[in-house]
């Protein structure tokens, strides 16, 4: 069902460990610290150059951790790593907010990638050309060779239903995003999303978002590949965070 031959595996997707600590100052520390609470890898390489991306594939393979994509300094760098280090997929460039041209960029750069056998997966945010459940879907309908970055809980905080995606799109997920949304000024709407709430730890939203349904979803529409946590904002240590999302997990599983 997925571009893996592996059984399901849990990562990390670290941005707010980057928003926590400022950036990521040692790779090997930071795999060996996941890797301790339970997670298999971290979807994104960041490498500035192709002999940095090979020293930190190295670091990933030594620790028994792996990652799903490569983020090089452009996205043609990008794609010819993440191809040559044997990756899938990587994200959809476009920054614009309108969908017509969003659409049009991404289908330029699946065009692109897939001369390389890598898929570009849309990865739906708040505040982008792809928020909503309809946004989505519109996509998917006018980029039929896209993938999807499934983020769980930027949907179900712009009102959609991550299970009806997962049942709708199973074909198309690359990889699934699990995260909770917690609102704190409900008062304020979408285009302050930054301002209405934040995403936190799973299972600590207030949106009745339920990732352990995603989770039984997934598997039962044969879903095989990668779910990666992802905090955008850390209150207190990330690890601790990021622990007690992995035990939410292994509840779900269970």
């Amino acid at each position: 069902m997925s571009i893996y031959d592996t059984s399901m595996k849990f990562g990390i997707a670290d941005y707010g460990m980057n928003v926590w600590y400022g950036v990521c100052y040692d790779t090997g520390a930071r795999l060996d610290d996941l890797k301790a609470i339970g997670y298999d890898g971290i979807e994104r390489l960041e490498a500035a150059s192709p002999s940095d991306a090979v020293a930190k594939a190295v670091l990933f393979r030594e620790r028994g951790m792996d990652f799903t994509t490569v983020r090089g300094p452009n996205p043609e760098a990008t794609i010819r790593w993440t191809a040559a280090l044997g990756k899938g997929y990587t994200w959809t460039h476009s920054s614009s907010r309108d969908l017509d041209l969003f659409c049009r960029q991404t289908n330029a750069q699946i065009q692109a990638a897939g001369r390389f056998g890598v898929r570009i997966g849309i990865h739906n945010h708040l505040g982008a050309a792809v928020e909503s459940q309809a946004q989505l879907e519109t996509f998917l309908e006018r980029c039929p060779l896209a993938g999807l970055v499934l983020d769980t809980g930027h949907l179900a905080a712009a009102g959609g239903d991550p299970v009806e995606i997962v049942k709708k799109y199973a074909a198309r997920l690359l990889v699934v995003h699990v995260k909770d949304w917690l609102v704190k000024n409900p008062g304020i709407g979408l285009e302050k999303w930054q301002e209405r709430g934040y995403f936190t730890t799973l299972g600590r939203g207030n949106i009745g978002q339920d990732n352990a349904l995603v989770l039984k979803t997934l598997r039962a529409v044969g879903y095989d590949g990668w779910v990666f946590v992802e905090h955008d904002t850390h209150l207190q240590d990330p690890l601790l965070d990021l622990k007690e999302s992995r035990e939410y997990l292994r509840r779900a599983e269970a």
